[in-house]
């Protein structure tokens, strides 16, 4: 887990002894960070002061009251851990549980077009599989209302092309799922399989790398942005949106109008995805 200040054990044995306990912890950021934290501090003993405490509970520039909740609290619940185990650390008062006034952003139909028209005709690299993804794994987001991690994590055995469904594992939820592709949906991963998938390996990412690893989220951010632009739509700046994860949002709001219309009962149609 390469950490290196004077908890480093410790931080080490909370993260396997909450994963026993059954929590996921995929995303040990936070615990990097403090760790960092505690070095460029000259801290030289296990746990926290309260300068220590005072000084890491600072609201940061930039940073909105969700990241600075989970952030504190994270290593709050750190120390606490430390005095069962008999260390001495302070122990920094529990943020209050933050309100966010987040709107998420709505694409309209004709936004969609103007979206997916980009995707398909963005410049890239000439050698590069890019063309083929990005119309692809955009419309995989949208088209079956996917975080983007689960659509880059998604392994070729995941993805039956022949009976058109998906398969969702270990998601945020942990709740496995199966999501249907659409016929249109399901043309178009196969021509991208065709042209980017040169092994048929099962346990190999869809959305693969040439060094067989899935992209970065932030790599299809940056995609998404420069798409964007090009569709003629407008971004609002850091954490104003429109996001990747707003496609996941127009597919639920999309679905629901759809359902409506068709005269279908809302409440035995849908399901919550959480």
């Amino acid at each position: 887990m390469e950490f290196y200040g004077e908890n480093a054990c410790f931080l080490e044995q909370y993260i396997t002894f909450k994963r026993n306990m059954g929590y996921a912890l995929k995303n040990i950021y936070t615990f990097k960070m403090f760790d960092r934290f505690t070095v460029e501090n000259g801290a030289t003993t296990v746990g926290l002061t309260k300068e220590l405490a005072d000084k890491w509970a600072e609201k940061r520039p930039n940073e909105s009251n969700v990241t600075r909740y989970r952030r504190v609290n994270d290593i709050t619940n750190f120390s606490i851990y430390l005095n069962h185990l008999g260390y001495q650390s302070y122990i920094p008062r529990q943020l209050k549980s933050y309100q966010t006034t987040f709107t998420p952003y709505i694409f309209s139909q004709e936004e969609l077009n103007s979206f997916f028209t980009a995707c398909d005709t963005i410049e890239v690299h000439r050698q590069s599989t890019m063309k083929y993804l990005l119309p692809t794994v955009f419309r995989m987001i949208y088209g079956c209302g996917l975080r983007v991690n689960e659509a880059l994590l998604l392994k070729c055995e995941d993805v039956n092309l022949d009976e058109g469904y998906i398969i969702i594992r270990e998601p945020k939820n942990d709740l496995d799922r199966i999501l249907p592709l659409s016929s249109s949906l399901t043309n178009v991963c196969a021509l991208y399989r065709m042209r980017c998938l040169r092994t048929h390996n099962p346990r190999n990412y869809f959305f693969t790398q040439k060094n067989g690893q899935p992209y970065a989220s932030d790599t299809i951010y940056r995609w998404f942005r420069r798409i964007l632009w090009k569709a003629g739509i407008s971004h609002g700046g850091r954490g104003m949106g429109p996001r990747v994860h707003d496609l996941r949002h127009s597919f639920s709001v999309h679905s629901l109008a759809e359902m409506s219309r068709k005269g279908l009962d809302l409440y035995v149609h849908t399901y919550f995805q959480r």
